[in-house]
């Protein structure tokens, strides 16, 4: 890697003749259950041959839920019988001829199938066996159940997400699913990439809470929503973010605005007739518009209430207005754009069931990863190959599993274009294991993420989010600067950039361009909105991403249509980094069979629609029947957030099942003699008397404090758990006993910062260093000298006409 174009192919190929995902080769036997299988199918979309083993029958068709149609679309069934041996002899010999096994109960399916991992991995040293637990493998939590409002609760989201004085609000189903997906599926990668070079396989223990904890939008990370996790202006309650990016009626709908710089703000002004109240430059900042938020959003408002949503968005889009419909999962279904740029398809996701679902997540090489086909049931074993042994194989025969390695992306080189949240949190999984990230600056247009705040010398997101990389100062605009970047990229392996559209080729560097440079090269781009469809030319944050793929309105109170709760989030910024970081992992993998580069194209707002694809399905099969549900489970009751014994202290439980129940009143029924009442003990019963069975609980749980509580419900086996502040995230048990934080700093801080370890415990890959985050420009002259060749003078000459630029 990191290598010259071979010379086997034409210097002037463009794209990739062959067109097949770039996990085509890759074999993954999937012994999953519930929101663990989208790991495997994320892996399918990318081309993966994924393999699901179940002995449960009645769980894989021929009408499974929408949910589980969709965990299992593009991957094949295969059903076997756990208590018969010729089928536990067929399961493990599927196994030793995979690449990935998946499971998300380790335990159990060891138990179950009567797998003897340690016997497989002899048999099988090649094997990487990937558990994706609610908790990890290890740790105080090891044993604890989790869903999705569990997750959301102990990772510090539920605590941002609601309106002060409100009950907390969970956010909407799929989030969180889709956060641990992608985060599992880059580490499975992660050690397979590693198998290609040594041969040998690895054990990942992916833990759903700590992805979420520093996946989903970590507040010890890159713009984390508490700066550094114990700002003082934080509040304890839920934050205020309702004038953050605000919400206006129109005449046929709601719009979102995203007023956070001058420019913009300056044509909201003229939009609104240059009103000589709004005039003071104060206005220009933020914190000024915030201050007068009620007398300028009513400004605001009366002129929004004149026109219809699509005349809102036209003039301020004109305009240069960051603006967005707020779109209900129906109208998001009916979306040209979504339809223009093949972001919803539809398709038969089981037999006689056609619904409009996302197709994927990214393209590459200008093909969906995406949705190809329903789950196939198999009548018989896949014929893979064995795997051959490897000379690494061969002479670690005797050492035990888990020795150390090189990272696993030693000798790639990345060259950085992007910027803010996204840019930061893609080039920095590369950066952490391995990968030489060089980020390119420019002083003149500075990456919004160095624009220091209360008069910092450094932002701490820069510490969090460019860890572990180099930083050239170039200006790539001028005709020089140029061709130096052509040269870095003719040696380089992946250039990856979130501009808007066409703005890397406006600058003479589009991936045609560079794939003449290098042949071998993986130009990975994103924005908000992607780069084909009538919103391709649309300013786009996080906040209109949410507004307009459907997640904001589902993100709000029922009963309270004009109050977004999504405010205090970055979602999907980060995440989005973790899938686009995937995708490039898994087009590494390719060029290794192709000896090919790539384009990659992902739109944020895709990322979006995959993670709730399950309510969009839904509302495509009945149309209306798919809103905001608040904190209750539409199919479970009790469900929900419930206060408990403190100051502004909650608990979430849910109770899926007879049983779950009848423990919870054996709990409860001494304190609360209703827990007993027979009229609640089917699931029937508990859903037609929902406001009575919570009230139950809430009766419980106010007696408790939510540790208290959520200890008691785990015990006996209930989804249940405390919502956690982030500061208390810093002091948890079960984080601490995994070590899930290390720490950063930087000269200009003067603090150190908790800052996430690692993206998995593995057995054979070390935990990430954390290397200083580069000052702008601050590796100018090595890069010159070690990657340009050029010689002192050369460099002399090149910053005195401002074309490099070093920080010295």
């Amino acid at each position: 890697m990191a290598t010259a174009p071979q010379s086997a192919i034409p210097a002037d190929a463009a794209r990739p003749l062959d067109t097949a995902l770039p996990l085509t080769a890759v074999r993954v036997v999937d012994l999953t259950e519930g929101m663990g299988e989208s790991t495997g199918r994320f892996l399918a979309d990318l081309g993966a041959d994924v393999l699901r083993v179940s002995s449960d029958h009645s769980t894989e068709g021929p009408a499974p839920a929408i949910a589980d149609a969709l965990r299992r679309a593009n991957k094949s069934v295969l059903r076997l019988r756990a208590d018969a041996e010729a089928d536990r002899a067929r399961l493990r010999e599927v196994i030793t001829c995979a690449d990935i096994v998946i499971t998300s109960e380790p335990r159990a399916a060891l138990t179950s199938w009567e797998l003897d991992l340690e016997a497989l991995r002899r048999s099988a040293p090649h094997l990487v066996w990937v558990a994706v637990t609610p908790f990890g493998l290890t740790g105080p939590y090891r044993d604890r159940v989790a869903d999705e409002p569990v997750l959301y609760a102990m990772s510090g989201v539920l605590s941002r997400s609601g309106a002060p004085g409100e009950v907390p609000l969970l956010p909407p189903a799929g989030l969180a699913e889709g956060t641990v997906a992608a985060h599992a599926a880059w580490a499975a990668l992660l050690a397979y990439h590693r198998r290609l070079d040594t041969g040998l396989g690895d054990t990942v223990d992916v833990s759903a809470y700590e992805a979420m904890v520093h996946g989903f939008d970590p507040g010890f990370g890159t713009q984390g929503s508490a700066a550094a996790g114990r700002s003082e202006d934080y509040p304890r309650n839920r934050p205020d973010a309702s004038n953050f990016y605000p919400v206006f009626d129109s005449r046929d709908g709601q719009v979102r605005l995203c007023l956070l710089a001058k420019r913009p703000w300056r044509s909201m002004f003229e939009w609104l007739g240059s009103p000589a109240e709004f005039a003071d430059p104060r206005y220009d900042t933020i914190p000024g518009r915030f201050a007068d938020a009620d007398r300028l959003h009513a400004r605001i408002g009366a002129l929004f209430a004149q026109h219809t949503s699509e005349q809102l968005v036209t003039e301020g889009v004109a305009r240069g207005i960051p603006i967005g419909a707020v779109s209900t999962l129906g109208q998001a279904l009916a979306e040209d754009h979504f339809a223009e740029s093949g972001a919803l398809i539809d398709a038969e996701i089981m037999p006689g069931t056609t619904a409009r679902i996302p197709s994927g997540y990214v393209r590459i090489g200008g093909r969906r990863a995406g949705f190809r086909s329903p789950a196939q049931v198999r009548s018989s074993a896949p014929s893979w190959s064995p795997e051959r042994a490897t000379p690494a194989q061969e002479a670690s025969s005797g050492t035990p599993h888990g020795t150390a390695a090189p990272a696993p992306l030693s000798g790639v080189r990345v060259l950085d274009l992007g910027v803010i949240v996204f840019g930061a949190e893609l080039s920095r999984q590369l950066a952490d294991y391995g990968a030489d990230v060089i980020k390119i600056e420019n002083t003149r247009y500075p990456d919004g993420l160095r624009q220091s705040k209360r008069g910092a010398k450094i932002p701490a997101s820069v510490a969090w989010g460019h860890r572990n990389k180099r930083s050239l100062g170039i200006d790539l605009r001028s005709p020089e600067g140029a061709d130096l970047f052509r040269r870095l990229v003719a040696d380089a392996d992946v250039v990856v950039a979130n501009f808007k559209p066409g703005t890397l080729a406006a600058m003479g560097f589009s991936a045609e361009s560079l794939a003449r440079v290098n042949p071998r090269i993986i130009v990975a781009e994103s924005s908000a909105f992607g780069d084909v469809g009538p919103w391709r030319t649309r300013m786009g944050y996080g906040p209109l991403v949410r507004a307009g793929s459907g997640v904001s309105a589902l993100w709000r109170y029922p009963s309270r249509d004009h109050l977004l709760c999504d405010g205090s989030t970055v979602y999907p910024d980060h995440i989005a980094g973790h899938l686009c970081a995937t995708a490039i992992l898994a087009a590494l993998i390719d060029r290794r069979r192709t000896g090919r580069g790539t384009a990659i194209s992902l739109a944020q707002v895709d990322v979006a629609l995959n993670q709730i694809g399950v309510g969009l399905a839904t509302e495509s099969l009945a149309p209306g029947t798919v809103g905001p549900t608040g904190n209750a489970d539409p199919q479970c009751a009790p469900s929900g957030v419930f206060a408990c014994r403190g100051d502004d202290e909650w608990l979430v439980v849910t109770i899926r099942t007879d049983e779950q129940w009848a423990a919870f009143a054996g709990l409860a029924s001494a304190a609360v003699t209703e827990a007993a009442d027979p009229c609640f003990a089917t699931s029937a019963d508990r859903l037609a008397h929902r406001a009575e069975v919570d009230r139950v609980v809430a009766a419980w749980a106010a007696t408790r404090t939510p540790h208290e509580a959520a200890a008691d419900l785990q015990a006996v086996g209930i989804p249940a758990a405390p919502m956690a502040r982030l500061p208390e995230l810093l002091d948890d048990e079960h984080l601490l006993a995994r070590r899930s934080f290390t720490t950063v700093t930087h000269d200009l801080l003067g603090i150190t910062l908790p800052a996430v370890a690692r993206a998995a415990i593995f057995g054979a890959i070390a935990d990430p260093p954390a290397r200083q985050a580069p000052s702008a420009g601050e590796h100018t002259r090595e890069i010159g000298t070690e990657l340009l060749h050029l010689t002192d003078a050369e460099i002399a000459a090149l910053v005195e006409s401002d074309v490099l630029q070093p920080n010295d």
